[in-house]
């Protein structure tokens, strides 16, 4: 909500003009999201790229897109920074991208890839992603 002083509509009995309020409101963008300087932006990756890495390309507002290095073993949830392709500053410069890692888990599984995520589970049996969070749980 915005005041401008003396801008509204003529006072009373020949008084002053009163104050004008404008109310702006932000449609959100279906991509970006804002935080400060930068933009934010959730990006979607395979189990592969997020396991073993990789490049992969991001989308900038207003620019072409950047091409990001996914480290292996990057987790979902973890953020990536685009340096200076965030939002314009008072000054000039720009903020930053920050990209939100998401893994894309397939509805359906067959042939091939079901094979090779059966043999993945067989050959991880013993390694178990819940076993810490069990001991903290019990105090332990």
């Amino acid at each position: 909500r915005i005041r401008l002083r003396g801008k509204g509509a003529p006072g009373e009995r020949g008084g002053p003009p009163g104050d004008l309020y404008v109310t702006v409101k932000v449609k959100p963008h279906p991509v970006f999201g804002r935080k400060g300087d930068n933009l934010t932006v959730t990006v979607p990756v395979t189990f592969a790229e997020a396991a073993l890495g990789g490049e992969i390309k991001v989308p900038t507002l207003g620019g072409p897109p950047v091409t990001l290095r996914l480290p292996p073993g990057t987790p979902n949830g973890r953020t990536l920074r685009a340096r200076g392709k965030g939002a314009v500053r008072k000054d000039g410069t720009r903020g930053d991208l920050l990209v939100k890692v998401e893994v894309a888990v397939p509805k359906e599984v067959k042939g091939k890839a079901l094979d090779a995520l059966e043999a993945y589970r067989e050959a991880t049996a013993d390694f178990d992603p819940r076993a810490e969070l069990f001991k903290a749980a019990k105090g332990a």
